[in-house]
């Protein structure tokens, strides 16, 4: 087997029982080829970032379960982009190319990738958003408080500067 390398993973599920999607893909990761399960974080529960698809007599969409995953893998980052669509797939997510913020049974997030910058058209990495976004760096806080991204930043400050909404701790994990 080649060199492994660290990655992170960010999960987020809203719809079709949201706890047990991310259970599956927490399962799936364990058999993902060439590749190890290290920890995952606690779930937790956020609003959607926006709602295009919200429910036309509350206005609202259904919050979020979030958690990110630690694994140590032999595939290059096309290759586990590829394995990460295909446990999407498998669990019933449902690409819209209109939509990008619509409700997903199963979003799987490259984060990470060692300490690695990738831009291409197929993907970006560290995720384009990560620092904004409070339900991945807290659960990624949580599984490496003193991890820095490659350009330098430590996860704890980007979380300090983080304003999104507030985040609610699951008491179920993995």
């Amino acid at each position: 087997m080649s060199e492994m390398i660290t990655c992170y993973i960010g999960l987020g599920s809203n719809q079709n029982n949201p706890v047990q999607q991310l259970n599956q893909a927490l399962t799936s990761l364990t058999s993902m080829p060439q590749s190890v399960l290290v920890q995952a974080s606690a779930f937790y529960q956020s609003s959607a970032l926006i709602s295009p698809d919200a429910e036309p007599e509350t206005g609202k969409t259904s919050d979020y379960i979030n958690a990110v995953a630690e694994i140590l893998t032999a595939l290059s980052a096309d290759e586990l982009l590829d394995n990460l669509q295909q446990i999407e797939h498998l669990q019933g997510r449902v690409r819209n190319p209109s939509n990008r913020w619509a409700s997903r049974t199963l979003d799987l997030d490259l984060l990470l990738y060692a300490d690695t910058i990738i831009e291409t058209e197929r993907l970006t990495v560290p995720h384009y958003d990560m620092k904004n976004r409070n339900f991945v760096l807290k659960p990624l806080f949580d599984l490496k408080p003193d991890l820095l991204l490659p350009d330098g930043s430590s996860i704890a400050s980007c979380l300090n500067k983080c304003t999104s909404a507030e985040l609610t701790k699951l008491e179920h994990s993995f």
